[in-house]
């Protein structure tokens, strides 16, 4: 028997709230008679997950559409898909400014939900999302400068921790920020390429290997939020913001994301072949080539600088 999911309507902590809550355990509400709405953003995202289409997707971008997919549940799994209005959508958009790919994606997934219900279930809904214009691509996360790499012995437990795993592993922050204890193993760790749905072990540094020996144990994550959950990304992104913050205007254009950058960057500084470079973070040739050029002419700089100095 299918367990049914029924929407406390009062506020939270209120008489109300109590005496329908023990109506509805009890079975006395009259609620409970009604008949279950088959229109709605849960039966939606059940419907979307169980299709060919769905199936069919990458493991890397089933785990992203989740993602959002279930931050759209979380606040509207009850309410009725053909409800949203354009505005509600906009206002989403809006409130993740700040975070332009991650506002993008919202809206992005609200269409491919409200598409697949009007073109695929033959719902009567409109898709409201649809021509909203998108922040669109942001340009390249730049590397972050060496002044601020080391500015990271300073930085709360959680944002020196993050960057840590993201330095010594080379992969994309969130899959560096979800990792587990138990992907560390001796001198090796168990990464995930998110893109690519792709789990593989690189060789494991002894100073990262040592930095997470030493971390308070509070669960099976590095970066624990519970036993059994990790803190995720969005945490760590707002404590890494307000560090940014205090760093002052110039920290301002660098991101998580650049972190990776850097990554690459002291590979290929240290001599790295590309094929070493990808063997560590699956990253496309195309990116590695782009950013050991970065590296080569730092190096070339140098030694083209010391030599004229030298001359004098």
């Amino acid at each position: 028997m299918r367990a049914r999911e029924v929407l406390i309507q009062a506020e939270p902590d209120t008489p109300e709230f109590d005496a329908e809550y023990w109506a509805l355990r009890a079975g006395r509400s009259p609620r409970l008679q009604e008949k279950a709405s088959q229109t709605t953003w849960a039966v939606l995202a059940r419907e979307y997950r169980s299709s060919a289409r769905y199936r069919k997707l990458a493991a890397g971008t089933r785990r992203s559409y989740d993602r959002h997919i279930e931050a759209i549940l979380a606040a509207n799994g009850e309410r009725e898909v053909a409800s949203l209005t354009r505005a509600q959508v906009r206002a989403v958009h809006a409130k993740y400014a700040a975070t332009p790919r991650k506002a993008d994606w919202y809206v992005q997934i609200i269409s491919l939900l409200l598409n697949f219900a009007k073109n695929t279930l033959d719902w009567k809904v409109e898709n409201v999302a649809e021509g909203i214009e998108l922040y669109g691509k942001q340009r390249e996360f730049e590397p972050w400068p060496a002044w601020m790499v080391e500015k990271l012995d300073e930085a709360p437990e959680v944002v020196r921790t993050a960057a840590e795993l993201i330095l010594g592993t080379g992969q994309r922050p969130n899959a560096a920020i979800t990792m587990e204890r138990g992907q560390f193993r001796g001198e090796w760790v168990e990464v995930l390429d998110e893109k690519g749905g792709e789990r593989f072990e690189i060789y494991c540094h002894p100073k990262l290997r040592a930095y997470v020996e030493a971390l308070p144990k509070r669960g099976q994550h590095v970066l624990a939020k519970t036993l059994r959950q990790p803190l995720g990304y969005d945490a760590i992104e707002k404590a890494f913001r307000a560090w940014r913050t205090g760093l002052g205007a110039k920290a301002k254009p660098y991101s998580l994301h650049g972190l990776r950058k850097v990554a690459i960057i002291r590979l290929a500084e240290a001599g790295c072949t590309d094929a070493q470079i990808q063997a560590v973070t699956n990253q496309s040739a195309e990116m590695v080539r782009f950013y050991r050029q970065k590296a080569s002419r730092k190096r070339l700089s140098r030694a083209a600088i010391t030599r004229g100095t030298d001359g004098e």
